[in-house]
């Protein structure tokens, strides 16, 4: 089977209301969807979600990487995903999302000749998975009025709750909404590089009062020392988790072997889509870790993509996948 032909087209879409985390105001997503053509007649279908602070990339600039894997994709076997990943590498370096665009499309493509979900392809009896659903930054008050809704008019008993800019609103916050749901709905909190060693550790014992599962990336993306002393110091039941530090399987590697944390955070626009989540994902099994796959602003495309690899690895035990029930339309 060869590629024959490779479209791009721009999807936007506005979020209900804005979404804010430590380090930005989301307002609006924009994706660049891959549409991957083969002489066999099989259609393949990708999504690249860039953000800057995260992959280091724009739409500007992915739309030019994207542009030069549509051509050199041109009579290649989208079948083989190995060697879609050296061809991409070989290319340039980094840029995770417009590389999972071309990952998924070439997993549909493999997926559909096979006449198997991608789920099955994986390993998974079922593409079933339970997600958390985010409540971005605000006032305590309307923190604790978003948790209301999300747990009982929308029925969600896993909240991942946005903080990082305030501790002490952050206290605020995750007491109101402790209160808000009762003791039988789970909380973990995401603190986007907010905090310091010092500050997550007193952070860290007011959560576990409110019995706050899980943190995630207390401390700067680079500083894996940081977080191995955090970590070590860390004496509460509250677990650690890592996100904007694990890019690709040799990140999730390097904190593996430093004992930097409990979880991981997988994120196909990260590492590039399925093949590296799945490595990262093996990495962290041998070093005793457990994951999580998490999203970005994404649509359906990658999110299904997703709940693939949630369902599949052994190691993977938590869902954050929940971007596009946040869109207006």
């Amino acid at each position: 089977m060869k590629v024959t032909k490779v479209e791009i087209v721009k999807m936007a879409a506005d979020l209900e209301k804005p979404f804010r985390i430590a380090f930005a105001l989301i307002t609006k997503t924009d994706t660049w969807t891959v549409i991957m053509h083969t002489d066999e007649g099989i259609t393949g279908y990708g999504s690249a979600a860039p953000l800057p602070y995260v992959t280091g990339e724009t739409m500007e600039t992915c739309k030019i990487v994207l542009d030069t894997f549509s051509k050199a994709f041109i009579g290649k076997d989208p079948t083989d995903i190995e060697g879609a990943h050296k061809l991409m590498d070989s290319i340039i370096y980094a840029n995770g999302a417009a590389k999972c665009a071309f990952d998924l499309a070439c997993w549909d493509i493999l997926g559909k000749y096979k006449n198997q979900p991608v789920y099955k392809l994986l390993g998974a009896p079922t593409n079933q998975v339970v997600t958390d659903y985010t409540i971005g930054i605000d006032t305590p008050e309307a923190m604790q009025q978003e948790a209301h809704r999300l747990v009982y008019d929308k029925g969600f008993d896993i909240l991942k709750v946005k903080t990082g800019l305030d501790p002490e609103k952050d206290k605020e916050a995750i007491r109101r909404i402790r209160r808000e749901v009762g003791p039988n709905v789970r909380i973990r909190v995401d603190a986007n590089q907010g905090y310091t060693v010092e500050s997550a550790l007193e952070m860290l014992k007011v959560f576990e009062q409110y019995g706050v599962d899980a943190v995630e990336q207390c401390l700067p993306w680079w500083d894996f020392d940081g977080a191995a002393e955090l970590y070590k110091k860390n004496t509460t039941s509250v677990k650690l988790m890592l996100d904007e530090s694990i890019h690709n399987h040799y990140d999730a590697e390097r904190a593996g072997k430093l004992g930097c944390a409990d979880y991981f955070n997988i994120k196909l626009m990260k590492c590039g889509g399925l093949y590296d989540g799945i490595k990262i994902a093996q990495a962290a099994q041998k070093y005793g870790v457990k994951c999580m796959v998490g999203c970005m602003q994404e649509n359906k495309i990658s999110l299904s993509a997703a709940v693939s690899l949630v369902a599949a690895m052994p190691a993977i035990v938590e869902a954050d996948c929940d971007s596009f029930m946040m869109y207006k339309n």
